[in-house]
This record gives structure tokens, sequence and C-alpha cells, in this order.
């Protein structure tokens, strides 16, 4: 006879061999409706396969967990597809394609969680208004938080920076987002924004967008402090084709400020305040498969801004227009791509009202080349018209840059890691003829000085690191054509961001 501390032995190993036996008949269920399920989506693939033109009917689209969004805003979206709402009949190939049409727009608000899951169903036929062809299509959208804070650091391109960042979303049900953030820095002091955008008539292709800033920038290499105070307003609308356009008016009152002891006269003389009132637009072709290491693809881009000119009032007018294009080439499925890129600008100056002739740019306004992200091998704006140490900007740029990235041994072209060798150089110059001038005879000269003698350049190789949120690079690089006063930067240099010559 066993005694009582064997009966709990005994009890504890019949537990156990219970258990065992539970688990391992949980687990052939388990593997026998994961079986089954596969076996009816492949069913419901063949079923779909074989009937696409069979007849369809879409009654009704009931869109599930969206609580917080408003009805008026989903209908938007839902009642073109439905078929009392169409003048042409459905075949089932049609009806799925229109549903995951509008599934997807639904998922380009970032609003909702991804995936999104859509599932069809048959009406009660007992209904008499129901007929054999309609279908009820249900769409399971499960909102995201309503908000999101992010706080952290960020390094790169001789600047730190701290900051706290804040993202409402649906806040008024109709998919609006307001972002607040803030920054402290080295180079920019300090940034703070405010900004609501907002889909009109429910489509993730066209969107309002205002925003109220203020920022202090320390310029180092122009020995001076940039504030801001501001606004913008933004109208974005992005074609089928992927073509995306921003309209947009900005009032920006601009101060130069805290000038180091040494600045030269021309920082000097720039000092005080302004306040720029402009309308732009950015158009931005995009087929790069890849923006931060692309493999293949082109990207073309421009920017022009019109600034003081008839009723836009401020107290500096010009035009100023820029233009960027990129192509990559794979060299097949090695892995290795050849990256080839150009950007050229110029700023156009005009008379204000009631001036008989147009003022010169202001050093706001001025383009700056140099840097990790544009032309590698010079110190950031030390390209270009200097006063003393101070780069003071240009007028009419152009720069390009080719650079042929291959994987890294014993890592894999599947990583986002590549070893670079690079070649890049521009031009910066400033407006010949200067202010009061006559201005196209200025720009055909300045355009002319352009290619009367080789760009500054500089070579280099690296490592490239393309994160989702930005490209990193570290590389070593010799400058080859250097300029008078102009600041170049031989050996290692660091550099992060999202766009790069």
């Amino acid at each position: 006879m066993a005694s009582a501390g064997e009966d709990d032995v005994f009890e504890r190993l019949k537990n156990k061999t219970d258990l065992a036996e539970q688990k391992r008949q949980q687990d052939e269920l388990n593997a026998r409706l994961y079986a089954q399920q596969h076996k009816s989506q492949e069913r419901l693939g063949e079923l779909i396969e074989d009937n696409t033109t069979l007849p369809v009917t879409i009654s009704s689209v009931r869109i599930l967990h969206a609580n917080r969004t408003r009805r008026g805003f989903l209908e938007r979206i839902v009642n073109p597809i439905l078929s009392a709402n169409r003048e042409e009949p459905y075949t089932l190939e049609d009806a799925l394609k229109e549903v995951g049409d509008a599934t997807e727009k639904l998922n380009r608000f970032g609003i909702f969680k991804s995936p999104i899951s859509v599932f069809l169903d048959r009406p009660n036929q007992a209904i008499a208004s129901s007929s054999p062809t309609d279908v009820d299509v249900y769409i399971n959208a499960y909102e995201r938080g309503n908000y999101t804070i992010k706080t952290g650091t960020e390094a790169g391109a001789s600047e730190a920076d701290a900051y706290i960042h804040a993202e409402l979303r649906n806040l008024f049900g109709g998919a609006e987002t307001l972002n607040a953030h803030g920054s402290l820095g080295t180079r920019t002091r300090s940034a703070y924004s405010l900004a609501l955008d907002s889909p009109i008539l429910s489509n993730p292709d066209l969107k309002f967008q205002v925003n109220g800033f203020a920022s202090s920038t320390l310029k180092s290499w122009a020995s001076h402090e940039e504030v801001l105070r501001g606004g913008t307003s933004k109208l974005l609308w992005r074609s089928k084709t992927g073509h995306q356009h921003e309209f947009g008016y900005s009032g920006i009152w601009r101060e130069v400020t805290s000038l180091a002891e040494n600045a030269s006269p021309t920082v000097r003389n720039e000092a005080g305040d302004t306040f720029k009132s402009s309308i732009t637009h950015a158009w931005t072709n995009d087929k790069r498969d890849y923006p931060l290491l692309p493999n293949s693809g082109y990207l073309v881009k421009t920017v022009s801004e019109l600034a003081g000119f008839g009723g836009l009032s401020g107290d500096v007018a010009f035009f100023k227009s820029e233009a960027e294009s990129q192509v990559a080439l794979p060299f097949g499925n090695t892995g290795i791509t050849l990256t080839a890129g150009l950007r050229g600008g110029l700023i156009y100056p005009l008379s204000l009202p009631g001036q008989n002739q147009p003022e010169g740019s202001r050093i706001n306004d001025r383009f700056f080349l140099g840097g990790p992200n544009n032309v590698r091998g010079f110190r950031l704006a030390g390209l270009g018209p200097h006063d003393g140490s101070d780069a003071v900007g240009g007028d009419v740029f152009a720069a390009g840059g080719a650079s042929l990235l291959l994987p890294v041994p014993r890592v894999g072209k599947e990583t986002p890691l590549r070893i670079q060798a690079f070649i890049n150089g521009g031009r910066l110059l400033s407006l010949k003829g200067g202010k009061g001038g006559n201005v196209q005879n200025s720009l055909a000269k300045t355009f002319s000085s352009l290619t009367d003698e080789l760009p500054s350049a500089a070579a280099g190789v690296g490592l490239v690191y393309a994160h989702p949120i930005a490209r990193f690079e570290i590389n070593f690089s010799l400058p080859l054509v250097i300029r008078v006063r102009e600041e170049a930067r031989k050996g290692l240099s660091f550099g992060v961001g999202i766009e790069f010559l």
C-alpha cells in the first residue's frame, strides 16, 4: 500500500501525463484547423479565379470598429462603390478591385491599424429586396491610438539636438492630424512648430495644411544667428501617376542678429529685420524604389518661390527656383548600383512696389553649398563667395555627383549597408553686376561664368547605411579643385539626412 507522499507523486505524474496528452490533442487540432483553413483559402482563390466574370451587386458596405471617425467622412469613401450609385454593373473581379482601392485609401489616412481586413458575405435571401447577385462587404478598420509622444536626440551634419514630438490623430473624426514639435540643439538653438493638416473631401491625396513656427539657428559659417517667426499654409495634391504638387503661402519675419565680433562687413550690412511674403510651388516625381538607398529609378523635383511681387507685400522681392534630378542604375542582380544627380538654382531679383530698380538678394535667401549632405569634401557652406572667413552665399549654383555603391563583402546585398566611391563638385556664384544693374544681363554673365572654369570638386570612399528614418554616411574625402577662400575638408566626415547628392 502506497503512502500519502507516494500518492502525491503518482497524482502529479498522472496530471503531467494528462496535460501532455491534452497538449498533443490540441496541437493535432490546430494542425487540422490550419490545414482546413489553408484548403479553404485555396478553394476561395480557385473559386474567385474561376468566376471573375460572374455578375455581382454590392448591396452594402460596413466599416467596423471605426468608432471615432465621422460617418460622413467614411461615406464619401464607400458610397461610390455601392452598385446603387453606379451605372455600370460589376463583375466579381471589378468588385474586388473597387473594394481593394477603397481599403487602400483608408489605409493611407494613417489613422487605422495595418493591415485592414475585408470579408464578403451573402445577405439573407429571405429578404424580399435581396437578389442572388447581392454581396455585403465588411471592412475591419481598427483605429490607432489618439496620440503619440516621442522624445529623443539626433546627431549629424555638425549638429546635435534633443526633441519632443507629439501627434494627435483623427482630431475631429476626419483624419485630421495635429503635430507639435519642439527641439533644442547646438546649431538650431531652438525650434518650435505647430501644424494641422486635414484631407479634403475624404481624399488622402488632397490635403490642406497650416503651420506656425519659431526658430533660432546659429549660422557659424556666416558669424550670425537667424531668428524666424511666421506661418505657412499649403495645399498638397498627389496625382494617380505619383506626381506630387504643393502650393503654399508663407509670411515670415526674419532677423539676422547676435553677430560675432569678427563678423565681416557683408554680414554686418545684412543685420536687422526683414519680412518675406511669398507664394511657393513644389513638384516632385519620385520613381526610385527606395529613396534613401535607391537601386533603380529616378527623381525629378522643382521648387519655385515668388516673394514681394504685386500684392504680396513684404520688404524683399525676388523669384527663386531650384531643380534637382537623380537616377539610379543597377548592374544586374549584383547589388551594385550607380547613382548620379544634378542640382541647380537661381535667384532673380525683382523691384518692390514703388521702386524702379530691384534690390540685391539678402543672406537669408541666398544659396549655400558644401557639406556632407551635398558637395562632400568641403565644409558646411564652404563653396562660393566669402567675405573674410564668412560664407555669404550666392545667387546661382550648379552641383553634381556620381556614386558607385557596392555590397559589403560577407554582409550581403540584402542589407542596407554599402561601400561608396564618389566624385562630386559644384559652383556657387554671386550675380554679376550687383545691386541695381540689368538683371537679365547679369544673369547671362553669371551663367557664362559657371562653365568658364572647372567646378570645385572632391572624390572619396566611405560607408553608407540606410536606416528607415535617415541615411548615414561616413566618408574619407580628398578635395581635387579648390578656389581661393573656399573651405575644403580632407579626411573623415559624417553625414546624416534624407537627401544626398
